[in-house]
């Protein structure tokens, strides 16, 4: 009998070690399957952050970009003023050939500009529009039909892709 006990107490140890394990393992499995999914989650909270950092990346330097381009023109619109006055002064001169060089100039840098976005604000004639004008000026209308209309263009303004590069300076009728 004694026998028997010492065999007991032999094996009853490794029973219990048997038995301890699958649920060890099964704990184990828990805790490397939980790592495993924190550790994915990670992933793919690092891959959505480097992704709109990539993003925010490309969208700055279009900004920069196009906001470069848009003080160049800016820069140029004095340019196209001058451009404007001197046909408007060849008009009362004889001087065609002047007038056809000037014409010339302002048209090639006016078609450059616009394959760059820039437009000219339509305003003679046009209801006012704070979006688009800016008031020098009241002036009485004429007719009825002319109140709160565009009279006047004293100074010509530009949208540059759909934003407004300078307002138009008009007279308003009263």
């Amino acid at each position: 009998m004694k026998k028997e006990t010492e065999e007991t107490k032999k094996t009853a140890p490794q029973g219990e070690s048997k038995a301890k394990k699958p649920s060890q393992d099964k704990q184990k499995i828990t805790e490397l399957s939980e790592k495993l999914a924190k550790e994915h989650d990670d992933y793919l909270r690092l891959m959505a952050e480097f992704e709109t950092f990539r993003r925010r990346s490309a969208e700055d330097r279009l900004n920069l970009v196009s906001s470069a381009a848009a003080d160049t023109i800016k820069g140029l619109l004095p340019v196209l003023d001058d451009c404007e006055r001197a046909m408007e002064m060849l008009e009362k001169s004889g001087d065609e050939a002047a007038k056809e060089g000037t014409a010339l100039i302002y048209n090639k840098l006016m078609a450059y500009l616009k394959t760059r976005g820039l437009a000219v604000i339509e305003a003679k004639g046009a209801d006012f529009d704070t979006d688009y004008h800016e008031a020098v000026t009241q002036f009485p209308a004429p007719t009825e039909d002319l109140k709160g209309k565009v009279i006047d263009v004293v100074q010509t303004g530009y949208t540059l892709s759909g934003k407004v590069l300078r307002y138009a300076k008009v007279v308003v009728g009263a």
